[in-house]
């Protein structure tokens, strides 16, 4: 039962980490390139004030669940809950040195001016994003993977192999 609930929540965790940059740069960061300067800078601003708490949180529950379910399983699945632990973890390190700094930049820029070399540093955030939100999605997808297989148990292939009574 405990392993059944730890899948769950990794999955859970995984999935809501992934879908939340998922949906952060198929949508947001595209319209982020589509409005005027001042209302991104604005608008990006009040969003990682809103978006910190929330991201840190899916971020460490991905973590923590990834790595508990490696800690519980056996054989691929341990290597593959511990291979999305580190991806969380990676999407972490990726936030607070790679995007975290620019948003320190970005909320200075947003009351005073953007400098003239800004649109390689925007550049830069939007590669940070993509690259954590890469490695959401493959933690992500290595759990369904364990969950996938977990339902697959040769018992539960016991069961369809034998009719039901009529």
């Amino acid at each position: 039962m405990p392993i059944r609930l730890v899948t769950g929540l990794a999955l859970l965790s995984t999935g809501l980490l992934a879908g939340a940059f998922g949906y952060g740069a198929v949508n947001v960061a595209t319209t982020f390139n589509v409005v005027p300067l001042d209302v991104r800078l604005t608008f990006h601003s009040a969003l990682m004030q809103r978006n910190g708490v929330v991201m840190q949180t899916a971020m460490a529950a991905a973590t923590v669940s990834s790595l508990a379910l490696a800690v519980l399983s056996r054989g691929a699945s341990r290597y593959l809950a511990g291979t999305a632990g580190a991806l969380a973890i990676a999407s972490f390190l990726i936030t607070r040195f790679g995007n975290v700094p620019i948003n320190g930049q970005i909320k200075i820029w947003a009351v005073t001016t953007a400098p003239a070399d800004y649109p390689a540093i925007l550049q830069r955030w939007e590669t940070f994003n993509v690259v954590r939100t890469l490695t959401a999605l493959v933690a992500f997808g290595l759990i369904i993977v364990i969950a996938v297989h977990r339902t697959r148990s040769p018992k539960a292939d016991r069961r369809a192999a034998v009719p039901a009574p009529a």
